[in-house]
């Protein structure tokens, strides 16, 4: 069973069950995007080079599947923010060692998420 953490954890958790399900569906909505583009670019035989723009996409899928997974949100590191109350409501994370850890967090899922996207992209241009 997946266990959600419920509180904030320097370059762990940085996002509560309400921040979670919003990545989760912005996941959803990527992936659907992928695969409704891509079933269009093959459908109509549309040239392999325009197949490499499902890199955004798949990558918009990656980020909210990882963030969601993670329970950490990437934006939420950068600006050295957490959330574990209502969507919207932020408090400042102040202590300089837990800025550092929450950007390599955030960082990690960056890097993830475009090495996602741009495997799908290849895939799509060789097939």
């Amino acid at each position: 069973m997946e266990t959600i953490q419920d509180k904030y954890i320097p370059g762990v958790c940085n996002i509560g069950p309400e921040e979670i399900k919003k990545r989760k569906q912005a996941g959803w909505m990527g992936l659907i995007a992928t695969i409704l583009l891509w079933a269009t670019f093959s459908w109509f035989d549309v040239p392999a080079v325009w197949r490499l723009s499902l890199f955004f996409p798949a990558m918009m899928s990656a980020t909210g599947f990882l963030q969601a997974y993670m329970h950490f949100c990437a934006y939420f590191g950068f600006a050295s923010l957490f959330n574990f109350s209502d969507v919207g409501k932020t408090d400042s994370v102040q202590q300089a060692e837990f800025r550092v850890k929450d950007r390599k967090k955030a960082w990690q899922i960056v890097i993830y998420s475009v090495l996602v996207g741009a495997a799908v992209a290849f895939l799509a241009y060789l097939f």
